[in-house]
């Protein structure tokens, strides 16, 4: 019997020895490429992008109403503690983050990306439309917190489902060489809502009085979220499922490989989940340092006026609009590695000059301050979303995406207006003169943290996503494909993922017909 024959002894499996295996190469036909029109792409994309940009903005209002919604929700007490505390809700989303990650990535891995990103965005709607409707402090006094920290749970619990499934989803629907850019797009809905709901906040700000914004006018963009979650539920039905996971289940009924655990699974992961736990954790803090804390942090403690640091904030997110498709393409061209790199080292070097410019009080130097920090921001913004769904195969990519991204959220990122605020209160009350520089130092902190984890991150620009095959965009893109999987020279060919293609026991798809068994006979050609 040949090394790649089936036993009858087992009947299910492909027999190999180890010198098989180095012998054997499996060919790459074009029936492992997948070629996704570019209309479908476009609109793919742009679902995902447009429904993740609704539910940050539900989720980012909260941030930019901080120190109102202490005063309506809290009993009268230190300014600065109520502040606090109010962070503290807002950190509460974070715990039950994990939860809503463990529950809805695994389902998204067995029932599709479509239907559970649509669940994920009904949910916060719902949980942004209960937060306007609550009664304040004064009309129904422990009850409006209690309540306020339901809806936070509500909220917290969907998003745990929603990035780690939208950046699934984008990334299974791109082609290889543009992954890069396409995934871009979902950071750029995510500064969309963020700059739609700081907008409608400073708007808030400038127009009404302090007595009618506290009384009616913050719960405005918290009940515009009712029909922005309609919107985005209708675009999202709208779509179809990624060619990616469609494969994966016309594989699962054919082979019973598929069927093994979820946590079997997971566990064989641990160096990938762990490497997604540190990316995220310096993406995140800094995310939410700058787009999240540095407006309370320009009123707090810089005793800037509340309007003010808001449409700083919403210029330089503009700006990073502007350039982050840019930052995606450089991925593409010269890897993520590079990129994530370069952002490391930039907030390591950059975090304290650019929160010295910040503590000037001049406009121009908070602003600059800022826009120092956003761009290179940027380069984590632009190349996470390609990044972080290529280090798991496609079996569990939502899961596990789902479960480290939201892990290292939860203990890291969204934990950071909460934990710099409190330092800098403790570091004034024992009389530290640096308390002011703590967000720095925070940053520089992440920064050499994520630099780690880039190191150990393997470059996965412009190659296949693991555990499925090439993507494209045009029919006439498949031969170059081939073509670079034969040559051993290539950079394709040399990939982590050919190697695995080339030498797997079970094809990922195979126009081969299947076995008296019901399996499909490996090719062996070289």
């Amino acid at each position: 019997m040949s090394p790649n024959q089936t036993s009858p002894a087992n009947g299910d499996r492909p027999l190999r020895t180890k010198g098989a295996v180095k012998r054997a190469r499996r060919k790459l036909t074009k029936d492992d490429v997948t070629v996704v029109e570019e209309s479908l792409l476009k609109r793919a994309v742009a679902a995902a992008a447009l429904g993740n940009a609704m539910e940050w903005f539900d989720f980012g209002i909260f941030a930019y109403l901080t120190v109102t919604i202490s005063q309506v929700f809290l009993p009268k007490g230190d300014p600065a503690a109520n502040v606090v505390a109010t962070f503290g809700f807002f950190a509460a989303a974070f715990i039950v983050r994990p939860i809503g990650g463990a529950v809805f990535g695994p389902i998204g891995d067995r029932i599709g990306r479509q239907k559970v990103l649509a669940l994920t965005m009904i949910l916060m709607a719902a949980g942004t439309l209960m937060i306007g409707l609550i009664p304040s402090y004064q009309t129904i006094g422990f009850w409006a917190p209690v309540l306020l920290l339901v809806a936070r749970f509500v909220q917290g619990f969907s998003t745990g489902g929603e990035y780690g499934g939208a950046a699934t989803f984008i990334a299974e629907y791109s082609p290889d060489k543009r992954r890069g850019f396409m995934g871009s797009w979902l950071e750029f809905g995510t500064l969309a809502g963020y700059v739609l709901g700081a907008s409608i906040v400073t708007g808030l700000q400038f127009g009404l009085s302090e007595d009618a914004l506290l009384s009616w006018g913050w719960r405005i963009p918290f009940i515009v979220a009712g029909p922005l979650g309609l919107i985005g539920l209708y675009l999202r039905l709208k779509l179809e499922e990624t060619p990616a996971f469609q494969k994966q289940q016309e594989q699962a009924a054919e082979r019973e490989s598929q069927k093994t655990p979820f946590l079997r699974l997971f566990a064989e992961n641990w160096r990938s989940l762990l490497i997604c736990i540190g990316l995220v954790l310096v993406f995140n803090v800094t995310d939410y340092m700058l787009l999240s804390y540095m407006p309370t942090y320009l009123e707090q403690n810089l005793g800037q006026n509340a309007t003010f640091g808001l449409i700083l904030i919403v210029i330089v997110m503009i700006l990073m609009m502007v350039v982050i498709t840019f930052g995606g393409r450089l991925s593409d061209r010269f890897g993520r590695r590079p990129v994530l790199a370069a952002g490391c080292i930039g907030f390591f070097l950059l975090s304290w000059p650019s929160l010295k410019l910040v503590q000037s009080g001049t406009g121009v130097g908070v602003f600059f301050g800022l826009l120092i920090l956003g761009l290179v921001l940027v380069t984590f913004t632009s190349t996470m979303p390609s990044t972080l769904p290529a280090l798991f195969p496609t079996i569990i990519r939502y899961g596990a995406l789902a479960i480290a991204f939201n892990v290292s959220v939860s203990l890291f990122g969204g934990t950071t207006p909460l934990a710099t605020s409190a330092l800098i209160n403790a570091a004034k009350d024992a009389g530290l003169g640096w308390a002011e520089d703590i967000p720095a130092f925070y940053l520089m902190i992440a920064a050499v943290i994520g630099l780690v984890a880039v190191y150990f991150t393997k470059e996965t620009a412009a190659t296949p996503l693991m555990g499925s095959g090439p993507t494209v965009a045009h029919e006439d893109e498949i031969a170059a494909v081939i073509e670079d999987y034969n040559d051993p020279e290539s950079d394709l060919a040399q990939s982590d993922w050919a190697k695995d293609f080339s030498t797997s026991e079970i094809p990922v798809i195979s126009g081969d017909a299947p076995t008296s068994g019901g399996e499909r006979t490996e090719p062996t050609g070289s």
